[in-house]
């Protein structure tokens, strides 16, 4: 993901590319594959997670799920850059980026661990009608998807979470105020659900009222953030506005959750030689290539790392 692709930080990055990907629907075929399995955080299998995969290089991307092992996976697709998203009603979606590479003979398994989503009242009839609104959510419909999660809430007034969904639904539509509305009715209810506080910076961030975000931005903790792809967006957010120290701390915390993640090892190495620390910066490049030697990017690390050899 390019930062010059960046203009908008959406609610979820696949949303709007999975309503277009119909029209190109074999553009991310090759010659490689990938494999997982989902757990809740107690290591039990989860099945009929919605995988959803988005491959960077030919921008498209398709779906699938687990099965009642919680396992799932992708056959003949191409290698480059997969931002893979894991959404399962009652639980917090999760996102990853990984470098696939085609002619892998051994395929390694990705292991994902979904949490409970806090302040949900947990009945069968709520979660298939949270169900149902996520479901009209990611095809778009989004007053359709407001309406259940309204209806949900006005059934359930404690699962105070879906205001959560309900804030989600005015940031696609661009309302920001009611977005940030309703984000605050979480974050009123439980001050330690950082997606409400991700949210409201964001919202603030597509606004333009750059200090306000970064005042929500201050209030993360960012040891209890363990999804590297939020990381890595709240770090490019830093990087854009120049607040190199910050970005660094969020880029650097990425990679410590996920290694193999080019993206943010590629922004580091470029915060770090930004900020003149040559060395780090030359050995994240060095580390970057380690999961992308072939890619047109990294001909530019490699280019990095000529320039550095001649500041150490």
């Amino acid at each position: 993901m390019n930062d010059k692709n960046i203009l908008k930080i959406s609610v979820l990055v696949l949303m709007v590319i999975f309503l277009t990907v119909s029209a190109f629907p074999q553009a991310y075929a090759g010659n490689a594959r990938i494999k997982g399995v989902v757990t809740d955080e107690q290591g039990v299998p989860l099945p009929d997670v919605q995988v959803k995969l988005y491959n960077v290089e030919s921008d498209s991307g398709f779906e699938t799920r687990t099965n009642k092992e919680g396992q799932w996976q992708a056959n003949m697709i191409k290698g480059g850059t997969w931002y893979i998203d894991f959404n399962k009603t009652g639980y917090e979606v999760k996102k990853i980026s990984i470098q696939v590479t085609e002619g892998m003979k051994k395929v390694p398994v990705i292991e994902t661990r979904l949490k409970k989503l806090e302040g949900l009242v947990v009945t069968e009839d709520v979660l298939a009608e949270l169900d149902k609104g996520n479901k009209l959510f990611d095809e778009g419909k989004i007053d359709e998807a407001m309406a259940v999660y309204n209806d949900i809430l006005n059934k359930n007034p404690e699962a105070y979470v879906i205001n959560y969904s309900i804030g989600n639904c005015y940031f696609v539509r661009e309302d920001y105020d009611r977005a940030i509305e309703y984000y605050q009715k979480v974050y009123e209810k439980n001050p330690q659900f950082t997606k409400a506080i991700i949210g409201i910076g964001n919202a603030y961030i597509n606004k333009n009222e750059v200090d306000k975000a970064m005042e929500w931005y201050n209030k993360l903790d960012i040891s209890k953030i363990d999804d590297a792809v939020v990381l890595y967006n709240i770090g490019t957010n830093y990087f854009n506005r120049s607040r190199h120290d910050l970005a660094m701390k969020y880029y650097q915390r990425a990679v410590e959750l996920q290694p193999n993640f080019t993206d943010a090892l590629y922004q580091l190495g470029l915060t770090q030689l930004t900020l003149g620390n040559y060395k780090d910066s030359l050995a994240t490049f060095n580390e970057y290539l380690k999961h992308d030697s072939e890619s047109s990017r990294a001909a530019q690390v490699k280019n990095f790392i000529e320039f550095l050899k001649t500041k150490i």
